[in-house]
């Protein structure tokens, strides 16, 4: 059996030999082997520059907690405002991360209903694998926030038990004005008693005022609950009347530009009515005066026929035929100058109506 050679040696020879020849100088073939050995990065995506913004700064949210923590638990380093500001910006803060997944989630959903094929078959098994791992990005950064977010109402919750303990010494010395007189009409008996039977009665007293205190505080805090449920549908009433008179305002908005549109039509049209009437008065004027003339010229033109049959009759028969019709031509001359003038002015009359 022939032994193996190894010519990986001989490979990079005649490679370095055809890049040479190619142009290739000592500092681009290193520049080559250098980029096949260190890949450049990869250009990342938007979704993936967007949920490292959000990652970083729900991150910040939670450095600004472990920052202000001793602040906002401890009542003697802040007062009361500067911990509702640490408050208003950690609520600002938690929105704004809410926001940022939400709209992830929004371009995930786009691009999941984008990538569906015809009949909603997906075309592409690797794109369906793109967006299950940005539905786990997303998964992992609204869990990130919702620990931090818990981590909060930790500390919220710890004030508050603070605020209540506060206001608790007030109400216990207003039940124990209630119960002086209580107490003093034992106070004999109490007297009487030995030592270890007066601390069990003291103990039973303050549970007892606990138990008062308690229920107190729950029937408070019913009523601030039932006023806010109160309130809550108040503004869901106003907030409802409100669009109500948005949708309302806008119809007579619209129905007040059909009436303004159809008032300038109306005047336009009554514009054009008081010229046609003006016209049609004109030419009634002008018809009545053009009837005047034309009796006065039928009157005109009886009158010189009856008096042309009168001199036909005078004339004497002895004349020549060429004579009478010189003669009835110069008898009758203005008689053709009066049917002419009447023939111009009718036809002046009938384009004057048309035009």
């Amino acid at each position: 059996m022939s032994r193996i050679r190894d010519r990986t040696e001989d490979l990079k020879d005649a490679v370095r030999q055809t890049a040479l020849s190619l142009g290739y100088n000592e500092s681009k073939l290193a520049a080559v082997l250098a980029s096949f050995i260190i890949h450049k990065p990869r250009q990342r995506s938007a979704f993936t520059k967007a949920a490292l913004k959000t990652l970083e700064s729900i991150e910040a949210l939670e450095q600004f907690m472990l920052k202000h923590r001793k602040d906002y638990v401890d009542l003697h380093r802040t007062t009361e405002q500067e911990r509702d500001s640490i408050e208003h910006e950690v609520s600002t803060f938690i929105k704004a991360c809410q926001e940022q997944i939400d709209i992830l989630k929004n371009s995930i959903n786009n691009e999941e209903a984008n990538s569906k094929g015809w009949l909603g078959v997906r075309a592409d098994a690797t794109n369906a694998d793109t967006i299950a791992h940005k539905h786990g990005v997303v998964l992992i950064l609204s869990e990130r926030l919702h620990s931090v977010t818990s981590q909060f109402d930790q500390l919220r919750a710890i004030r508050f038990q603070d605020v209540i303990n506060r206001a608790m010494p007030r109400r216990k010395l207003q039940r124990k004005a209630n119960s002086n007189s209580v107490d003093t009409s034992k106070s004999s008996t109490s007297e009487l008693k030995e030592p270890d039977e007066f601390q069990p009665d003291r103990l039973r007293v303050q549970q007892q005022l606990l138990d008062d205190e308690t229920r107190a505080l729950q029937v408070e805090l019913t009523s601030l609950l039932d006023a806010v449920q109160e309130t809550e549908t108040k503004m869901v009433e106003m907030s409802a009347l409100n669009h109500l008179m948005s949708t309302h305002v806008l119809q007579q908005a619209q129905q007040i530009e059909v009436l303004y549109d159809q008032a300038v039509e109306a005047t336009k049209n009554v514009e054009l009515g008081n010229k046609e009437l003006n016209q049609a008065i004109q030419r009634s004027f002008s018809c009545l005066a053009s009837q005047k003339k034309l009796t006065t010229v039928m009157a005109a033109a009886k009158e010189s026929n009856i008096n042309f049959t009168n001199n036909q009759h005078a004339c004497e028969p002895c004349r020549s035929f060429g004579q009478k019709c010189s003669h009835i031509v110069k008898k009758q001359r203005a008689r053709f100058y009066i049917v002419r003038r009447c023939i111009a002015m009718l036809v002046c009359w009938r384009d004057r109506g048309e035009s």
